[in-house]
């Protein structure tokens, strides 16, 4: 991707603030989602019954959602593909239908809260589930609003080579929350 300038030296570019920023940034979120599956694993080993009796989980729509997830991870690789051949139509597509696959991510997440047989405040595996898959939502929706930005950055006047650091900085977000996402739906939906 264009992050930055060219050195004379290397011929390679330097990573962009916004993309080093980013990446610092993730990082620390990765260590608050440690601390969420740290404390999911911690409740699990203390309860004599996991998940509790009567907890019903939806995992086949979780499962179609969770392919709609990693599906927009490629949609969003192909958007910074596009941005490498200079295809500002390509980026916009590829990152609209990134946007599509988001939403019915979390529409899925909405309507399964809305259905659960449980609340945050039930039982401990409530608490823990709807912190997990809540703070997860809430980071799909925020990659949601930077898709949007990423967007309306991309479809501004000027080179499009200069949108570089903002398309690959979304891009990293929405793989990182990508993967976080495989790992808690396989912790709170396969392995239980």
């Amino acid at each position: 991707m264009t992050g930055g300038v060219a050195t004379e030296e290397s011929g390679t570019r330097p990573p962009a603030m916004l993309t080093v920023g980013t990446v610092v940034w993730l990082a620390s979120e990765l260590m608050f989602f440690g601390g969420l599956f740290a404390a999911y694993f911690t409740l699990r080993a203390e309860a004599s019954a996991w998940p509790p009796p009567g907890v019903t989980l939806e995992t086949a729509s979780s499962a179609v959602a969770t392919v709609v997830l990693i599906g927009s991870s490629g949609t969003i690789h192909f958007a910074g593909r596009a941005l490498e051949r200079d295809d500002r139509a390509g980026v916009q597509r590829w990152l609209a239908i990134t946007l599509g696959l988001g939403a019915l991510f979390l529409a899925n997440q909405v309507r399964e809260f809305m259905v659960n047989d449980f609340e945050i405040s039930s039982h401990a595996y409530g608490s823990i589930y709807y912190l997990m898959t809540g703070f997860h939502g809430l980071h799909v929706l925020a990659g949601l609003v930077l898709l949007v930005i990423g967007l309306a950055v991309v479809g501004g006047p000027g080179p499009l080579p200069r949108r570089g650091p903002v398309v690959e900085s979304v891009t990293y977000y929405w793989h990182f929350v990508d993967v976080v996402w495989v790992g808690l739906f396989t912790t709170i939906f396969l392995i239980r």
